[in-house]
């Protein structure tokens, strides 16, 4: 693939901010759709000016997005102000929290690909000239990015941002405490009015989950990517300094268009590096190893399981965040946001500063004069002194998952694991035995039929990872699935194994007390059962009939790629291909 500049140089002529809306507005036989928009609050001078979609994940189905609303009509007056008509529109968003653990989880990773596929289908069919896009919950971000890309209009995405931790007898709590506490209640530790007394004061507000949990990893990968305004991925949901990001988001979009800057410009293979070293930096989620994947697949970057070892080698566990660490989000917001940790990345080589943003600048003249955290803060140590020297997020390969794997190795875990197999042919049956205490030191879970394909839709097994914890078996068993982790599952667990079950891979095979061994600092998972006997098995092993026949899942099971090429829909034959600027 031919490297391109990672700093634009200005065109030979310059760029037509309302290259798209003119298709919609100008001339004679244009004049119904003229007519329609007068209706939805249009003037005559609007139909000069370019025109902005601002898409907006608003619901009520979660907290995460909530307030977007009100977010969505603060970037729409930005691009009012600064020249350009703004268009609101809707999209979709799902509950991961409400959902997990129940047959509706299957569709949140559906989501994201329904996300991206209306924010294409409304920008592309209403001809706007430049998009933002402001998203609260995991899946939005990632679609929102994967349209912007698709679409390669001048595009700024906002964080709705993060929640305010709930109090519980004078400490922290949040969502993850509630699905630990369940365990913990399974356990007899607490009681069900203590249960009750956590549901009820955990989620106090508007806001992404609180820790370093996917919302949180996405949009601080996506603030590196710099595809959003400095610090928009560490600000708190209800708060004036997101109010004044989502009115800078719409002025930056007015000053993309007419400097002709679109997504493509920006989303180069660095710029993805640079996202990963940050993740790495944060202590981030294994999501985001499945979305990132997803999101330069959609902009041609190439980008591939190992790229997430590489960077891994080089770039330390800086941050004290929740789930491993000791702090909410909200702490971090307090200190200063993610901006100084991206400096002293970019200062120190392991961030790459030469990067184009959505500004117009580089990465390295947006940080130029941020400040470093003060002096005495606990919650992202100096390079000098990190919570682990290399990265979390481990690429794991062998004969149990020859094609990749993804662990999340925090450093309170240990590095290696031995067990044997308890086997479960889905999350339901797993978390069962786990409350019921079947469960030991020892066990290897392994929760299979949950992959992509054969879920479908790779649910997140938070219920179950959070009951052990719960139980209090977080260092004495290990989690191994072919589907994927929640940002709030901690403990010594290992997702997205490919080939998954459904497609045959040697997850399908393994029996109940068959010996495994995971080895973090080889980077291994391997089913220690002879070559011989699971070659008898694959030959009697019968692919089991779809779960789905009809509708979304069915429609999502027959496109989906595996998980290691980031579980998209878009066609194999369009992996790493170019459109040229602006094509839809």
């Amino acid at each position: 693939m031919p490297t391109r500049s990672r700093k634009r140089t200005s065109p030979s002529a310059p760029p037509d901010p309302r290259r798209h809306s003119k298709a919609v507005t100008e001339g004679v036989e244009r004049a119904a759709g003229r007519a329609m928009l007068y209706a939805v609050g249009f003037r005559p001078e609007d139909f000069g000016r370019p025109q902005v979609g601002v898409a907006s994940t608003w619901s009520m189905v979660t907290p995460c997005n909530m307030h977007i609303d009100g977010l969505a009509r603060e970037a729409a007056a930005g691009v009012d102000a600064a020249g350009g008509k703004a268009v609101i529109f809707n999209t979709i968003t799902i509950s991961d929290g409400i959902s997990m653990g129940t047959e509706g989880m299957k569709y949140s990773l559906v989501s994201r690909e329904v996300i991206a596929d209306s924010i294409e289908t409304v920008a592309g069919c209403e001809g706007f000239d430049g998009l933002v896009a402001i998203g609260g919950c995991d899946k939005n971000m990632p679609g929102c990015l994967i349209a912007m890309a698709r679409l390669n209009r001048p595009a700024v995405f906002v964080y709705g941002g993060t929640i305010l931790p709930g109090r519980h007898r004078g400490r922290p709590v949040d969502i993850v405490s509630v699905f630990e506490a369940v365990g913990a209640h399974a356990r007899g530790d607490i009681d069900a009015r203590e249960l009750d007394a956590i549901e009820r004061c955990a989620i106090p507000g508007p806001g992404s989950c609180g820790g370093m949990y996917t919302a949180n990893t996405m949009a601080s990968a996506i603030e590196a990517l710099g595809m959003s305004l400095t610090n928009s991925g560490a600000q708190t949901a209800v708060s004036a300094a997101k109010r004044r990001d989502c009115r800078r988001a719409g002025r930056a979009v007015l000053r993309l268009l007419r400097r002709g800057i679109a997504p493509r410009d920006i989303l180069t293979r660095e710029a993805f590096l640079n996202a990963i070293a940050m993740v790495t930096a944060l202590g981030g989620s294994t999501n985001a190893v499945l979305h990132l994947l997803a999101m330069a697949d959609a902009v041609g970057a190439r980008l591939e399981l190992d790229d997430f070892t590489r960077v891994g080698r080089r770039v330390p566990v800086l941050a004290d965040l929740k789930p491993s660490g000791r702090h909410a989000m909200a702490d971090l917001v307090r200190i200063g946001g993610t901006a100084p940790l991206m400096k002293t990345l970019v200062e120190e080589g392991l961030m790459d500063g030469d990067c184009l943003t959505v500004t117009g600048r580089t990465l390295r003249e947006n940080l130029a004069k941020v400040r470093p955290y003060p002096a005495g803060q606990a919650i992202v140590r100096p390079l000098s002194h990190p919570i682990k020297p290399t990265g979390h997020l481990v690429i794991l390969r062998g004969n149990l998952a020859p094609e990749g794997a993804v662990a999340k190795i925090s450093g309170h875990e240990g590095v290696r694991f031995r067990g044997r197999a308890r086997v479960f042919e889905s999350e339901e049956s797993a978390l069962a035995a786990i409350l019921d205490g079947r469960i030991v030191k020892g066990d290897v879970i392994v929760i299979r039929y949950e992959g992509p394909r054969g879920g479908p839709g790779m649910r997140e097994m938070l219920s179950p990872t959070s009951a052990v914890m719960g139980r209090g078996l977080g260092g004495d068993v290990a989690l191994v699935t072919d589907g994927r982790f929640s940002g709030g599952s901690h403990g010594f667990v290992v997702g997205h194994v490919c080939p998954e079950a459904f497609e045959g891979g040697p997850i399908a095979l393994v029996r109940d007390g068959d010996p495994i061994r995971i080895d973090a600092e080889r980077r291994r998972i391997e089913l220690a059962v002879p070559a011989a006997e699971l070659a008898r098995r694959r030959k009697a092993w019968r692919r089991p009939k779809p779960r789905y026949r009809r509708g979304v899942l069915a429609k999502y099971a027959r496109l989906v790629r595996p998980a290691s090429e980031g579980a998209v829909t878009d066609a194999e034959a369009s992996r790493h291909e170019r459109p040229t600027r602006g094509q839809l």
